[in-house]
């Protein structure tokens, strides 16, 4: 066994631990960590297969702003965490039903792909040594930026309108919502918000009213 395979062996196992914790974990923000954790090994993996796209992909749109997001949302609503645990057993069986179909579905799939890999391995073998500096990477820049250059573009502007929504909902003036001008916090001084009030050290006693003495006196 070459480094290579090892590597591959140690990402998988990794990866393995980290999405059994992801379902296991009580706490939702320890299961976004794992979450994460699980990204970034499945990001290694496609790194050793050659897929530097889908490695980077997964780790700035998933791991760099999907999860952050997933996690400040977990963090500020507070969730109380024993109501949404209240029906688990209640729904395991079912789970575990789909679970099981789902596992036996990918194993038939990834056995027919090994199998069809072991047939094409002398074809692959007869390759020429230039298929071996081949990037996939590069070959995909090229066609985003010729072939769908358009269909580019148009995302994008898609994207640009999504951004400038988000930031006109944001930004807009609540009636529920004190607002703060920042220019106004940054030009503050301190003699606008202080007033010194000079008072005497010492002050007489006030004299006391004719009525409360005349109560005094007929106490």
């Amino acid at each position: 066994m070459d480094i290579r395979a090892g590597f591959f062996y140690l990402f998988s196992a990794v990866l393995l631990f980290a999405a059994f914790r992801v379902i296991t974990a009580r706490n939702p923000v320890y299961a976004a960590l794992y979450l994460v954790l699980a990204f970034f090994q499945a990001a290694a993996v496609w790194i050793l297969l050659k897929a530097e796209f889908l490695a980077i992909s997964l780790v700035l749109v998933y791991v760099g702003a999907v999860m952050v997001l997933f996690l400040f949302v977990v963090m500020m609503l507070d969730i109380n965490v024993d109501s949404l645990r209240a029906g688990f057993w209640k729904h395991f069986p079912l789970a575990a039903a789909v679970g099981a179909v789902i596992a036996l579905e990918m194993a038939g799939v990834l056995l027919g792909g090994f199998r069809l890999g072991e047939e094409t391995k002398p074809a692959a073998a007869a390759l020429p040594a230039a298929a071996a500096q081949f990037s996939n990477t590069k070959e995909l820049g090229k066609l985003l930026y010729t072939q769908y250059l358009y269909p580019l573009e148009i995302a994008a502007v898609i994207l640009l309108v999504a951004i400038i929504a988000a930031i006109a909902l944001t930004l807009r003036q609540r009636k529920d919502s004190k607002h703060m001008d920042p220019s106004d916090q940054v030009r503050v001084k301190a003699r606008d918000r202080v007033r010194m009030v000079k008072l005497e050290p010492t002050m007489a006693a006030p004299e006391p009213q004719p009525a409360a003495a005349a109560a005094e006196t007929k106490a």
